[in-house]
């Protein structure tokens, strides 16, 4: 038996960030996973496409991580997306004397979560891992420039290439929401992939794009017997006003997932026969 336990932050915070924060310093405790030699982190808006069990063969190390492709400034920072760990209990005590604080105002305003902790300590010393095919995002497939994720400006893009080399999908294509929470209509039809502009045809990147979103949704239900957390208003996401109000818009709308056939009930809610449909393919 693994036992886990959870950091009570010390400071109550109505800054809109402080829920976001609690919850993403959680994957530190995998450095306390001291039985194993070695622990592969993934956060949890993550779908694996293929096994990562080369990832347990690496030279030794205290962490490995791929870069955040995305981001403009170079060196880009290291992404806590995917963390291969060396559990160590000295090294999770560095990070607990962090974490104790609570979510300290000055913290949380400078937006220092789990990713530029991790930066902080390892920036000059993790082994990096290619973003390819280690950290690939949702979004790249709504994305008109791929240089970042290609490496070059020479290569052209093939979206079907790319998903077939690809160890894992990270979702992200703010402001819709995460995938376990239902799409709003309008927010789809604005978002997804614009397939050059062409909307007469749905191009490859939209057929893989919607199909993650699918697979995830499926397996949720499935596999833990959840169907997805209601659509919440898709102006309230854009203008940031569900962000401001409900600590972080891609956590939640505020509302219970409900259960899936055969899941009995949960907190009260009797268990949905169906998963909820909100939105029908936009072409």
């Amino acid at each position: 038996m693994i036992c886990i336990w959870m950091w009570r932050l010390t400071t109550d915070s109505i800054e809109a960030w402080t829920g976001t924060w609690s919850k993403s310093v959680t994957k530190f405790l995998a450095f306390t996973l001291t039985p194993y030699k070695r622990v592969i982190a993934l956060d949890s808006d993550i779908t694996l496409l293929d096994s990562l069990d080369e990832l347990f063969l690496l030279p030794p190390t205290p962490i490995a991580m791929p870069r955040a492709y995305w981001y403009d400034a170079k060196p880009q920072p290291l992404t806590s997306l995917l963390m291969v760990v060396q559990p160590d209990m000295a090294e999770f005590g560095r990070f607990s004397d962090i974490i104790s604080e609570g979510a300290n105002p000055a913290i949380v305003q400078r937006n220092r979560f789990d990713m530029e902790l991790v930066n902080e300590r390892f920036e000059d010393s993790a082994l990096v891992l290619p973003h390819r095919p280690y950290a690939l995002l949702s979004g790249e497939f709504r994305s008109a420039n791929h240089t970042a994720y290609l490496g070059n400006n020479f290569e052209t893009w093939d979206a079907q290439k790319v998903f077939g080399e690809a160890k894992l999908v990270h979702f992200s294509d703010w402001p819709l929401p995460k995938p376990w929470i239902m799409w709003p209509a309008e927010g789809v039809a604005e978002i997804q992939p614009d397939c050059g502009g062409d909307r007469e045809i749905i191009c490859t990147e939209r057929k893989i794009w919607k199909a993650l979103y699918k697979d995830f949704r499926e397996r949720r239900k499935d596999i833990c017997r959840l169907l997805s957390v209601p659509a919440p208003d898709w102006k309230k996401i854009k203008g940031g006003e569900v962000h401001k109000e409900s600590v972080h818009t891609t956590e939640g709308t505020g509302q219970e997932a409900p259960l899936a056939e055969g899941g009995g009930e949960a907190l009260g809610t009797k268990a949905a026969g169906t998963e909820q449909s909100v939105v029908h393919d936009v072409p």
